[in-house]
């Protein structure tokens, strides 16, 4: 029976350090890139791990916005993101 123990205790300790250790690996490559992206203002996504600035999509088919409120409010949110600073990061719920 103490060999049965000790088997136990050592599956155990190795279960507990792989799962701290993928835990780790988590919230180094995918959650704290994330929030930093985040609190930079840009998207994140989560499968590819890219971090990507919004885009108009006036900017990506070239067709010019014909309603000048439009296109001056989209210049002015253009401006601001560029000379804004981060905002403060959002502290994640605690369940």
């Amino acid at each position: 029976m103490n060999r049965t123990i000790d088997r136990l205790k050592l599956i155990f300790l190795g279960l507990f350090a792989i799962l701290s250790a993928g835990a780790l690996v988590y919230h180094v490559f995918w959650v704290w890139p994330g929030q930093k992206c985040e609190a930079a203002g840009d998207w994140w996504d989560w499968r590819s791990r890219t971090c990507a600035r919004p885009v108009l999509i006036s900017d990506i088919t070239g067709r010019p916005i014909v309603d000048k409120a439009s296109r001056e409010a989209a210049k002015a949110d253009a401006a601001k993101r560029e000379t804004a600073p981060a905002p403060k990061p959002v502290p994640a719920a605690k369940n």
